[in-house]
């Protein structure tokens, strides 16, 4: 079972009350979700948003009450979303930018290079109308492909792996190939075994390929047309890129008298946390309020 990341923080920042609506924009396996509805209770309502198809399916399953309501659709649609569904501003929205254990092994999607023997197709895509990596790779240059990986992966053998990748890109079928031709590009001792030679260039393209860091900018342009003034906004984020673009908006709104900013430094996983969920190790949560 998917374990929501720092979710007792969370609740304490957004502080979901009896009757209120709040929306959880990256409902993902419905952890975060699962808490929010209890304590909005009955008379309240949560909007549970995904991107990923599958992921609104099984939450339809599991949260039928008519205080659930579901979006498959990227919380950069936030605005209009609330609009053409003639939804109030919400009281709270969370925004969860990690991924679910269930995407990362059997999506399906491509999103692991750890998958069953065979490798996943190269779509690495949550949605089906975005590009998939297969026809990213059949169409990206070495200079593209290697700054791609340098920005998004801050990844230091950007240019090995981007020489490896485009001179084999024909032989790449799914994610096992595609892993293990990035293996070959980094030295032996890469990270000194403290990470798969992989990380950082699945990491970048997947970012790339679903412009997340322009849909994380979009909505945080738009927090005044999502949330009524009163209302909270906590984002977990997993790595430097997502969390510098939370921390400046959040700076330069609360310089402009627009919001009040709940966590002066990023909050992190408790030891014991981490201990019972490795993936909270890189999470960071940062919260505010709007005025």
């Amino acid at each position: 079972m998917h374990v929501p990341v720092l979710l007792k923080e969370v609740i304490d920042l957004l502080d979901p009350k009896e009757g209120e609506f709040i929306i959880d924009g990256t409902a993902g396996a419905g952890g975060h979700s699962r808490e929010i509805l209890k304590k909005v209770g009955e008379s309240g309502k949560v909007a549970l948003v995904d991107w990923d198809k599958r992921n609104i399916e099984n939450l339809k399953k599991e949260f039928s009450g008519a205080n659930a309501i579901f979006f498959n659709a990227n919380y950069a649609e936030l605005p209009g979303l609330i609009k053409d569904g003639n939804l109030p501003k919400a009281d709270g929205l969370l925004l969860d930018l990690g991924f679910s254990s269930d995407q990362l092994a059997g999506s399906g999607r491509g999103f692991s290079f750890n998958p069953p023997a065979g490798g996943e197709p190269l779509l690495m895509t949550y949605g089906d109308e975005s590009e998939t990596l297969e026809e990213f790779l059949r169409r990206a240059t070495f200079s593209e492909l290697a700054d791609i990986i340098s920005r998004y992966g801050e990844e230091r053998y950007a240019r090995r792996i981007a020489e490896a990748i485009f001179s084999k890109k024909s032989a790449i079928r799914n994610t096992e190939d595609l892993a293990a031709v990035i293996r070959t590009a980094v030295p032996k001792s890469y990270e000194r075994g403290r990470l798969h030679p992989a990380t950082r260039t699945f990491q970048a393209l997947r970012i790339y390929l679903n412009k997340e860091l322009d849909n994380l900018k979009s909505v945080l342009d738009s927090l005044e047309e999502i949330i009524k003034p009163g209302g909270r906004v906590a984002i977990i984020s997993f790595h430097s890129l997502e969390d510098r673009i939370v921390k400046s908006a959040f700076n330069e709104s609360a310089k402009k008298g627009r919001l009040k900013i709940l966590t002066k430094k990023p909050i992190t996983a408790s030891l014991e946390e981490v201990r019972n969920n490795p993936r909270a190790r890189s999470a960071k949560l940062r919260a505010a309020a709007l005025i």
